[in-house]
Order: C-alpha cells, then sequence, then structure tokens
C-alpha cells in the first residue's frame, strides 16, 4: 500500500508531497525523487498524508528508490562545485561592479542546472556574468533575485531573544507585517527593538496578532468617558496580558476592573436608581421667535389706547375707521421688516394726528409751478 511522505531539498527549504510507492522509509531518510526540473536528493521530512488542493485533485510523482553510496558521492561532488562557483561568481561580480549581493549557490543532482542567489536594491545587468558563468562551467545557469527575509533565512541568525532565527528554524513562508501590529500590541515603536536581523520588522509580531485583535474588540475605547452604575469613568488604559482596562473617576481615582466586571457595571446602569448615577437635568425646551408682524399687530392697540375719538355718532365711526387705518399700517410695516435678513433700528411710532398733519403738508407743498414766461431757453421775444 502507499504512503505520502514530505520531502525537503534543504534544510529551510519548503516540503514537497511524494507517495512511497512501497518503499520502507523513515523520517530523516535520504531518497531520490523527480521533480519537473530534473532529479534531485531529498531528504524525508513528514509522513502521512498530504494536503489536498482546493479542486480535491492531486497527482504525487513516485519516489524513484532510496538514496545509495552513489548518490552521496554525487551530492558531496555538488556541494564542491557549488563552493567553487560560489568563488568564481564573486570574483566577476567585483570586476565587473555590478551592484549586488551574492547570498547562495545551488547545484542540481545531475549537474543539469546552476542556480545563483543574490541580493540587490534594484534590476542588475547581469548579461555580461551570465555569459561568464556559461563558458565556465558548460551548464544552464540562472541567476535569481531575493529578499531580505529570504537572505536571512538561507544564511541564519541568531534573533533578540537569543535564539535561532524563526525563517531558518520553521518559517517557510512569510506574512506580511505591519507597523499597526506593534503598536495595537503597545510596544516601543524603535526600529531596534521591533527589526531583527534583516532589518524588517519581526516576524513573530504576528504569532499573536489573532489575540490582539479579539482583545481589542471588547475593550472600551480609550480615552472616552462611560456613563456606568458605579459613576462617570474615563478609560485610561488596557492590559492584554491581565485582561483588564484601569478608567479614572470624576474624583480623580484610577481603579482598574476586569473585562467582565467592566461589561457587568456598564449594563446594569439601567437598573440603578438616579440617585446613585448622576444625569444631568433636561434642557428646557426651546421657543420658537413669534413673527414681527403679530408682534407689532399686537402692540398697535396699545398705541392707539390714548386717542379718544370725538362725540358723535359719525366722529365713533370715523374714529374706528382711523384705528382700522393704523392697525393695518402697522401690520404692513411690520410685515415688510419681517421679511428682510437684517432689519434695521425702529423707527419712533408716530401718533395718527402727527401722519395726518404730515399729510396735509406734503399735500400743499405739491403745488404746481407757475409757469415761465417767454421763449425757450437761449431765445427771447423782441421788445
Amino acid at each position: 500500500m502507499s504512503r505520502v511522505v514530505g520531502v525537503k531539498f534543504k534544510d529551510y527549504g519548503q516540503i514537497y508531497y511524494f507517495e512511497a510507492d512501497g518503499h520502507e522509509l523513515s523520517v530523516k531518510d535520504w531518497v531520490i525523487v523527480e521533480t519537473d526540473q530534473g532529479r534531485g536528493m531529498a531528504q524525508v521530512a513528514t509522513l502521512g498524508d498530504a494536503p489536498m488542493h482546493p479542486d480535491g485533485e492531486q497527482e504525487l510523482k513516485p519516489i524513484l528508490g532510496v538514496a545509495g553510496a552513489d548518490d552521496f558521492a554525487i551530492k558531496a561532488e555538488n556541494e564542491t562545485l557549488a563552493a567553487k562557483a560560489h568563488r568564481f561568481c564573486r570574483e566577476r561580480i567585483s570586476e565587473r561592479s555590478l551592484d549586488m549581493k551574492l547570498v547562495e549557490v545551488e547545484v542540481f543532482h545531475d549537474k543539469s542546472k546552476v542556480i545563483f542567489y543574490f541580493t540587490a536594491p534594484g534590476r542588475v545587468d547581469f548579461r555580461e556574468l551570465v555569459k561568464d558563468l556559461v563558458r565556465e562551467f558548460r551548464t544552464r545557469i540562472e541567476l535569481r533575485q531575493i529578499g531580505v527575509r529570504h537572505e536571512t533565512q538561507m544564511i541564519g541568525a541568531v534573533g533578540n531573544c537569543g535564539q535561532l532565527c524563526c525563517c531558518r528554524r520553521f518559517l517557510r513562508k512569510f506574512d506580511p507585517v505591519t507597523i499597526k501590529m506593534a503598536k495595537e500590541q503597545n510596544l516601543f515603536l524603535n526600529p531596534s527593538k521591533i527589526s531583527g536581523m534583516c532589518g524588517r520588522l519581526l516576524c513573530c509580531l504576528g504569532y499573536e496578532q489573532h489575540n490582539y485583535e479579539n482583545f481589542q474588540r471588547r475593550c472600551p475605547k480609550l480615552g472616552r468617558r462611560f456613563r456606568t452604575s458605579q459613576g462617570v469613568f474615563k478609560v485610561l488604559r488596557s492590559n492584554f496580558f491581565r485582561e483588564t482596562v484601569t478608567v479614572l473617576s470624576e474624583e480623580g481615582e484610577e481603579r482598574d476592573f476586569t473585562l467582565d466586571e467592566w461589561t457587568e457595571i456598564v449594563q446594569s446602569r439601567a437598573d440603578t436608581p438616579s440617585d446613585q448615577v448622576q444625569q444631568a437635568a433636561p434642557r428646557p425646551p426651546r421657543q420658537a421667535p413669534r413673527p414681527q408682524a403679530v408682534a407689532a399687530a399686537e402692540r398697535a392697540p396699545e398705541a392707539e389706547a390714548p386717542l379718544e375719538a370725538p362725540s358723535g355718532g359719525g366722529a365713533d365711526e370715523a374714529g374706528q375707521g382711523l384705528v382700522q387705518a393704523v392697525s393695518s399700517e402697522a401690520t404692513s410695516e411690520a410685515a415688510s421688516e419681517g421679511t428682510q435678513e437684517k432689519p434695521g433700528p425702529q423707527r419712533p411710532r408716530q401718533s395718527p394726528a402727527a401722519k395726518t398733519g404730515q399729510g396735509e403738508r406734503k399735500s400743499q407743498g405739491r403745488g404746481r409751478r407757475p409757469r415761465r414766461r417767454g421763449g425757450r431757453k437761449g431765445g427771447g421775444s423782441g421788445s
């Protein structure tokens, strides 16, 4: 019965799955496999089922066999050739003054291809370098540019924690790490503290990021005031490891609550009597401004009260007509003033008698001019 085994071609490389095809294998055994780029020698890393593709179909290639003495001799020759190619390539890079750094050289098991891994700040024109390498080794040459994280993964280094870097030990894929993760974890934003040996942000910042995100969703917003059953509190800070929040009361006292206690006092504020929770007094409803036309119409009878109508029935009717005329005049004035955006200063109210006198004087002054005798301008009558 065939089994599925996971193999890796390098200590820090990814795991690829093959069918054992009846071979009795154990972890750390060396086997010969056939890949898309040729035959290779790999080491068994895991024994078990392989993860399937999303479509549910996965074609696994069989393992050709267990590595023998001849295979280990070829492996030693390839390592010697890789060291020689590394020295030769570095000399050519120096002679041609290329802005690139050679990291590692990989030789396939059947010497069908040699891969040179390098880092560079930008694009490099290495066409002449490839010609030199082809003339020297007489095989297919590939120059592959990698990032600084992969460089650290290949070379290996000791991190700030005192252990071998995670990328060299077990990390095979690099997830994106952002500065937002360091802020949410309340770390000092010092580049020397939150950066790894490669100069990028620490990969371990993403290990507990989902826990911090869940904690932040449960915590109240920092700097906000909350009305609870024990009073009004302002949230100062939170503690991820203790799962507590520190708040400031109105009296200036700092108190610590667990998340469960905080949720309880916030939710129970509706059941607390009003004498325990200080609530702001409701503001009285704002009265709508009264229209100026209505106010002027109400003030018009007050101005007409001192007037005395003359005796007699006809006089009474004339007085009432005069009062109605003055009221309509005041209402029309107030309405015209109300339509203006910025009303000017109000003129003093005049009595009806004064207005009548002014009207009479204006009517008298509007008489027709006497016609001038004589001809047109510039002409005269003869004597």
